[in-house]
């Protein structure tokens, strides 16, 4: 794949981590108790709630943030590498956890899925290293 298609090809991918991320940081934001129990999760107290917005609504607003940056063109490679290793790490401690608990199950295990997938794909659209001679 050329350079250029692959340059598209991560700008798209980024966007739309991006838009995906808003998304469910909005809809953890409208609804934190549906979303919760999609996550397995019950909210107790002030301070579940304000853990669950800190993970679902904030680290979502961040990872959104720092993909549509990193899509923007001419800024640094890193911060898509930085994008894939903020999805990588939720489904990589899943993993970890699932030696002790087993693997999630229903919507959570096609969203550690889908993190991967994307978190993956975006490590190999980075863009080749510059040779210097």
């Amino acid at each position: 794949m050329s350079a250029p298609a692959r340059a598209r090809w991560r700008r798209q991918l980024l966007q739309l981590t991006a838009l995906a991320s808003s998304l469910s940081a909005l809809a953890a934001l409208l609804d934190p108790d549906r979303v919760a129990a999609v996550m397995g999760l019950f909210l107790v107290g002030v301070n579940g709630y304000s853990q669950f917005y800190a993970i679902y609504v904030g680290t979502r607003l961040a990872t959104a943030a720092l993909a549509l940056l990193a899509a923007t063109p001419g800024q640094p490679s890193i911060l898509g590498a930085l994008t894939a290793l903020f999805l990588l790490a939720q489904p990589a401690a899943r993993l970890l956890v699932a030696t002790v608990i087993g693997l999630p199950h229903g919507p959570l295990l096609w969203l550690s899925v889908l993190e991967t997938a994307v978190g993956l794909a975006l490590l190999a659209l980075r863009p080749a290293p510059v040779k210097m001679t």
